[in-house]
C-alpha cells in the first residue's frame, strides 16, 4: 500500500481552564489515504473540531505526531504552518467565508496570489475552477448577488484552486436548505471521483453517508471507524448540476 497521505499517532490536544486540565484530544492515531472520502462525526465536545483545526494545520497538537504528504507539521512555526495550509489544505466552510465586496473570480483568485502567481495565471485557474464547479458564468457576480449553494460553489472553487492534498469541508450544508444541499453534496462525490482526498466534518448522518469512511470521535478519542460500501452512490447522475 502507499504510504499514507496523513498519519496522525497518539495526537493530543490539552486546553489548561483555570487548575482544570481539558483534553481536547486524548491519543488519537490513524491514517489518511490518497482519495479517501472520510467524515469525522462526534457529539458536541467530542473533539471534532479541534481534530479539523490540527489537521488544517489551524493550531498545533500538544503531544504526537501529524504527518502530512511526508512533512511533519506538528512542529511548524506559524509561518510555516500558513504556507503548508495555502499548499496542501482547500478549506470549505458552514458561512462560506468569502469577501462580500470582491467577484466571484477575485475570491476564487486569493489562495493565488497568497502563492505568487502572476496574473494572468491566476485568472485562467481561478475562470476554469470556476466552470469545473458549474458556475462558468458567474464569475463576475459578487456574493450577494449568488444564491446559498451558488456561495457554496464560489467557496468550493476556491478551495480547488491551488490543487490542495486534501479538501477539509466542515459543516459545509450547514447553511443551506435541504435541496440546494443535496447539489452541494453531489459535486462533493463528482470531485472525489475525479481524485479527490476529502474530509468532511459534520454531525449529520444523512450528510456523513456520502463518505466512503465514517471515525466517530467521543471525549477526545475514536470511538470507531469504519469502512462504508456506499453501493447506493454507484450509478448516481453525478454530472454537475446546473447553479440555482
Amino acid at each position: 500500500m502507499a504510504e499514507p497521505l496523513i498519519k496522525i499517532r497518539d495526537l493530543m490536544k490539552i486546553y489548561q481552564m483555570g487548575n482544570q486540565e481539558v483534553r481536547a484530544l486524548d491519543g488519537v492515531s490513524f491514517d489518511v489515504q490518497e482519495n479517501e472520502y472520510i467524515a469525522i462525526m462526534g457529539p458536541s465536545g467530542s473533539g471534532k473540531s479541534t481534530m479539523m483545526n490540527l489537521i488544517g494545520c489551524l493550531d498545533t497538537p500538544t503531544h504526537g505526531t501529524y504527518i502530512l504528504n511526508n512533512q511533519d507539521v506538528s512542529e511548524l512555526e506559524d509561518a510555516e504552518l500558513a504556507e503548508v495550509r495555502n499548499r496542501e489544505i482547500g478549506f470549505v466552510f458552514q458561512t462560506f467565508n468569502l469577501l462580500p465586496r470582491t467577484d466571484c473570480l477575485s475570491n476564487v483568485e486569493l489562495p493565488l496570489i497568497y502563492s505568487g502567481i502572476k496574473t494572468a495565471e491566476r485568472h485562467k485557474r481561478a475562470a476554469k475552477t470556476l466552470e469545473r464547479v458549474g458556475l462558468g458564468d458567474r464569475m463576475d457576480h459578487k456574493p450577494n448577488e449568488l444564491s446559498g449553494g451558488q456561495r457554496q460553489r464560489v467557496a468550493i472553487a476556491r478551495a480547488l484552486v491551488n490543487n490542495p492534498s486534501i479538501l477539509l469541508a466542515d459543516e459545509p450544508t450547514g447553511n443551506l436548505d435541504t435541496q440546494t444541499g443535496k447539489e452541494i453534496m453531489m459535486l462533493f462525490e463528482e470531485l472525489y471521483r475525479m481524485g479527490n482526498t476529502i474530509l468532511l466534518v459534520t454531525h449529520e448522518d444523512e450528510i456523513a453517508d456520502h463518505a466512503r469512511r465514517t471515525i466517530r470521535l467521543r471525549d477526545g478519542r475514536i470511538e470507531s471507524d469504519t469502512k462504508v460500501e456506499n453501493p447506493a452512490l454507484e450509478h448516481l447522475d453525478i454530472s454537475i448540476p446546473a447553479a440555482g
